[in-house]
């Protein structure tokens, strides 16, 4: 299979896909939410916990107003309120502090991918080519496997040799000798 073949392309393609679904599902489901009926603007000078009973609805803390969530926006424009003062879903989160958070978290989401990513290439790259401390091994085993065969020549002959000199040799085909009488 090709390095870049389509395994490693849904891999990964499909975690910011699957991403971007979710926070897709998760704003149409906010969007979607019907309101209890109510208007916001009932609940303004009164708790932050009672305007966000409804989920359509933003508080204000500089001037403890309840008002409509801008649901064609993501952010509350700084007209409506101030991103430090808004609140939505629940008190005591701001939307200052909301993207600080999230920003932080998918940061470390994208390293931690990246980081991953890079290990696991890294790995493969490694486990395709010997290192060197395995061809080091590798031509020492057939430095020792050739001197070996060189020492067993080198016995051999001199074994024959002192078989020669007394008489000991084994003739090629032993009922030679038989032949000759």
């Amino acid at each position: 299979m090709a390095l870049g073949g389509t395994r490693g392309l849904r891999a990964l393609w499909g975690l910011p896909v699957g991403v971007a679904a979710l926070l897709l599902l998760f704003f149409s489901a906010a969007a979607a939410q019907e309101p209890s009926g109510e208007a916001c603007s009932q609940n303004t000078n009164r708790t932050c916990e009672e305007c966000l009973k409804n989920v359509s609805c933003l508080w204000c803390s500089t001037n403890k107003a309840c008002l409509d969530y801008p649901v064609r926006r993501v952010l509350p424009p700084s007209s409506l309120c101030a991103l430090s003062s808004a609140r939505w879903g629940v008190c005591w989160v701001n939307f200052e502090a909301l993207i600080i958070t999230m920003s932080v978290v998918g940061g470390a989401v994208l390293l931690a991918v990246a980081v991953c990513c890079c290990a696991c290439c890294c790995r493969r790259k490694r486990s395709r080519k010997p290192d060197k401390e395995e061809e080091k091994a590798a031509r020492e085993r057939e430095e020792r496997r050739v001197r070996q065969e060189e020492r067993r020549a080198e016995m051999k002959s001199r074994h024959d040799e002192i078989r020669k000199k007394y008489g000991l040799f084994k003739e090629e085909n032993p009922y030679a000798r038989f032949e000759n009488n």
